[in-house]
């Protein structure tokens, strides 16, 4: 963190350019992008440092925090890096900025302005240096970025200023009590603390191990830090013990999954790579889990970091890694190089997306899903190479071929979607030199997949889901009005969230097919046609239904007709008003 290190300009070697653009990157590809993140946080710090030097605060002035912190980095640099390139520390100096600048809300300036003293009482424990600090808590508790937190037992409830001391790597925090006088705990956090109860809660850690069984690393499970959210504080979430076990299970599966050998590509991730997941939505067992990710996502702000809904299937989670890195990687090149000049209009049809997205959304989604793609074709592999070779062959069998059917259906969803956005994105006329030359590496890498083979009734089932969602995204959003081309659609009014159950849904072949989605999945367009059919006589308009039939009729009479209904599927619609 000294002014003397990395002087030298960032310049990106083509080859890793290269890379990244083909959908990939290796290590070396990720630490540059790493490098330069850890250059652009220092500058906006800096940014932040000048804001915050003449805020009024009962706490500890921010120069003093800063001098603090740079003390501890040149006697221990490396865990100090550490605390700098979190994903939570990026989290906090961006929503700070935005804060400075009126654009996001939260805690009293000041008492937000003081999570630098908590990062720079972090760095003295590891340092070994001696401070105090005026600190601010909240209902007793105080967060150690990268160490866990202190709880006050019997504190004041509320935002209250502490006073925190470090000597030795021995930490004491004092605050007010609830009452009357103030309570006190002491410990030593890079230690096992003993005899403190609830008072020190220690961060929480993934293990993954190599292809060897070796220890190969540790990812931050992150359910305390307030600036692990994408922007707003949150209150700590501890997870209960049975939950954190699932997390460590769970993630030692996923890791494993992904340790395939062989040359860095799209869809392979090493989990060295991942600095923090961030548990979100439930912090117990119960209730059970759906096997599919709900929700994850990233910020450009927290490099490393993610934000999961827990599974029940190692698998998803490991897709979900894959995907969220993705995104992880691209915003760092944003960081870096203007790709696009985007309007942030919302007219663009993502294919994994309920509604319109703005140019830089699809490009998120094309670069993330990508590499989605390529997890599903590293699976395909993997499931029809397996040696079958067991003693219940015929058990083992069936899950091969399920297995396969179900990699092969999502690597040619996913393959055939990515390359349709990428279509957009590079007829729109919007990139720039370095955005072109990424999409197109996009557009190569996808051109090869494409040109794979893939079990014909997957590949007929993900064709079937992937014309269902654009078929059906058009009904829910556009209205029935003449347009010059894609990016001047006119969107109904109306439009609202509607769920995508089509993607999951057709993932495996039906074997005894009841419901109109079921026989299309099964490949029997007639029956699914009758089943729609009589849905669509009580409502003419149900979009859902409709899609289907749309889909199931021009499956069954190809032709032209069928290309221009399944082309403008809202001109069956009455013409809604224009917005």
């Amino acid at each position: 963190m000294t002014s003397e290190q990395h002087l030298a300009p960032l310049r990106m070697p083509d080859r890793l350019f290269a890379e990244l653009a083909a959908g990939g990157g290796s290590a070396a590809a990720v630490a540059f992008l790493e490098r330069a993140e850890r250059a652009g946080r220092l500058l906006l710090l800096r940014t932040l440092l000048g804001h915050l030097d003449a805020l009024p605060t009962p706490l500890t002035p921010v120069a003093e925090a800063w001098r603090v912190l740079k003390e501890a980095a040149e006697k221990c640099p490396e865990p100090v890096e550490r605390l700098l390139l979190a994903p939570p520390t990026g989290g906090w100096i961006s929503h700070m900025l935005r804060r400075v600048h009126g654009t996001a809300t939260g805690p009293p300036l000041w008492a937000e302005a003081g999570h630098l003293s908590a990062l720079a009482l972090s760095a003295s424990l590891h340092a070994g240096t001696e401070t105090v600090f005026d600190v601010v808590l909240t209902d007793g508790r105080l967060p150690l970025p990268g160490l866990g937190m202190v709880q006050l037992a019997d504190a004041r409830e509320g935002l209250t200023v502490g006073r925190a001391m470090t000597a030795g790597g021995e930490l004491t925090v004092e605050g007010p009590g609830r009452t009357n006088g103030s309570v006190r705990v002491m410990c030593r956090p890079l230690r096992q603390c003993s005899g403190t109860g609830d008072a020190w809660l220690p961060l929480r850690t993934l293990t993954h191990t190599g292809p060897g069984g070796e220890a190969a690393g540790t990812v931050v499970l992150e359910d305390l830090d307030p600036y692990r959210d994408l922007d707003d504080h949150l209150p700590p979430a501890r997870l209960d013990e049975d939950e954190a076990r699932e997390w460590q299970r769970l993630f030692g599966e996923a890791a494993r999954i992904l340790a395939r050998p062989g040359t860095p590509g799209p869809g392979r991730v090493d989990p060295a790579m991942i600095r923090a997941i961030v548990p979100f939505g439930r912090i117990g067992v119960s209730p059970p889990p759906l096997p599919f990710v709900q929700v994850s996502a990233s910020s450009g702000d927290s490099f490393g970091g993610m934000l999961i809904v827990r599974p029940a299937s190692a698998l998803a989670l490991a897709e979900t890694l894959v995907h969220e890195l993705q995104h992880s990687k691209l915003a760092a090149l944003l960081h870096l190089f203007p790709l696009l000049e985007d309007d942030r209009a919302e007219r663009f049809y993502a294919p994994w997306r309920t509604d319109p997205r703005h140019l830089t959304g699809l490009l998120h989604g094309a670069y993330a899903f990508t590499g989605v793609a390529g997890f599903w074709r590293d699976r395909l592999a993997d499931a029809q190479n397996a040696d079958s070779r067991n003693v219940d062959a015929q058990n083992v069998g069936a899950q091969r071929a399920e297995a396969i059917e179900r990699a092969g259906y999502f690597f040619a969803l996913r393959r055939l979607q990515s390359r349709l956005a990428v279509r957009t994105l590079l007829t729109s006329g919007r990139l720039t030199v370095q955005g072109h030359a990424l999409v197109s590496g996009l557009a190569r890498t996808l051109d090869g997949w494409l040109r794979e083979e893939v079990p014909p009734a997957a590949l007929d089932r993900a064709r079937t889901a992937a014309a269902l969602h654009r078929t059906e995204w058009r009904l829910r959003n556009v209205a029935p009005a003449p347009a010059a081309g894609p990016s001047d659609l006119r969107f109904r009014p109306d439009r609202t969230f509607w769920p995508d159950t089509r993607t999951h849904g057709f993932a495996t072949r039906p074997t005894v097919p009841r419901t109109a989605d079921e026989h299309l999945a099964a490949g029997d367009a007639a029956a699914a046609l009758v089943r729609y059919a009589d849905v669509l006589a009580d409502a003419p308009a149900e979009p859902h239904a409709l899609a289907g039939w749309i889909v199931a009729r021009t499956s069954l009479e190809p032709g032209r007709a069928a290309r221009r209904m399944l082309a403008r599927p809202e001109e069956l619609l009455e013409p809604s008003p224009r917005v």
